[in-house]
């Protein structure tokens, strides 16, 4: 009996803290090192522009929270922020997060990039080894597989240069390869193939029932940085999720999807600014930045809050407008 009137308190004084969160947050000074995602080693560099858009989207996620927290019955609600790899996912839901904190609302910010099968230096030849396989195979099925362009490919290959689309004005058997190799890389991108998405929905799930603490992955990048932390989530009445997969349909419990929108190539200026992997302007690094760009494009029509790059919030329509679709 105690434990149920306490919910019913706890769930109330969240709501009432809820009601003045735009107003508290609206004069609130962001220090320069704030608590950010659990992804290991993870490096943010939260600026202005981030800081901005955060602002502009508080407000209408306290709006958006109250309806799902009010209808949860621990007062509780996921959060998705998503978008393109490097166009701040890990700041802005950090400021998010920080936000709710700072109004008395107990956010946690968990990145979804702990959850690939695979560690990043085999997940990234996981990506290649696909994309290379498919791409012969689509030149045997179209005729074009002889010695000649079998050499060419290799030669393409060892020069890291195979996904560069330029070569299909100069070589017309090389579209057989490079079309059923993107095909094949579409179909292990952002799906079950690459990415344990049934964990993720069980994390979001238990959450959303109550529970107090949950082990949470961690995933570095090498073998040994491979473990699960016990997260208090007790006092937490928002899970943020900061991951390119947050709106993805292999997912059910996501309450509230946020969509950063962007182009590949504003996406690739961001990871090269932050330095996060080799070769990042490589043609095989464009073409998977790409293929997740198709298919945040595709999953947007689900998003509750799309901002701009430019830092305006955006309706569907206006979205498929500025992305010529």
């Amino acid at each position: 009996m105690n434990t149920e009137y306490n919910k019913i308190t706890a769930t109330k004084e969240a709501l009432e803290k809820l009601a003045k969160a735009s107003e508290i947050v609206a004069g609130l000074k962001i220090p320069e090192d704030i608590p950010h995602g659990d992804m290991p080693g993870d490096k943010i560099e939260i600026g202005e522009s981030h800081i901005a858009k955060a602002k502009t989207i508080f407000p209408i996620l306290v709006k958006e929270l109250k309806e799902k927290m009010s209808a949860n019955p621990y007062s509780r609600a996921v959060v998705a922020v998503c978008g393109g790899s490097g166009v701040g996912k890990s700041e802005i839901a950090s400021l998010l997060s920080y936000m709710l904190e700072s109004a008395g609302i107990g956010s946690y910010t968990m990145s979804g990039d702990n959850y690939p099968h695979r560690i990043p230096m085999y997940n990234d030849a996981e990506r290649l080894h696909t994309f290379r396989k498919c791409g012969i195979k689509g030149m045997v099925d179209a005729g074009v597989m002889n010695p000649e362009n079998a050499e060419k490919i290799r030669e393409l290959q060892r020069a890291e240069d195979d996904a560069n689309k330029a070569h299909l004005d100069t070589d017309t058997w090389f579209r057989s390869y490079f079309e059923a190799g993107s095909e094949g890389l579409a179909k292990y991108l952002g799906t079950p193939n690459e990415t344990d998405f049934e964990e993720v929905d069980q994390i979001m799930k238990a959450f959303k029932d109550g529970a107090d603490k949950l082990y949470l992955k961690r995933m570095g990048r090498d073998e040994a940085s491979l473990w699960y932390d016990e997260v208090d989530l007790s006092t937490k009445n928002v899970l943020i999720v900061e991951w390119t997969h947050g709106n993805s349909d292999y997912m059910s419990q996501v309450d509230i999807p946020v969509l950063l929108n962007s182009t590949p190539e504003e996406t690739l200026e961001h990871r090269r600014s932050r330095n996060r992997d080799g070769k990042l302007d490589s043609p095989f690094t464009m073409l998977v930045l790409e293929l997740e760009q198709k298919k945040l494009v595709d999953q947007a029509h689900k998003a509750k809050i799309i901002i701009s790059k430019a830092g305006e919030i955006i309706s569907y329509d206006e979205f498929k407008k500025l992305m010529g679709i």
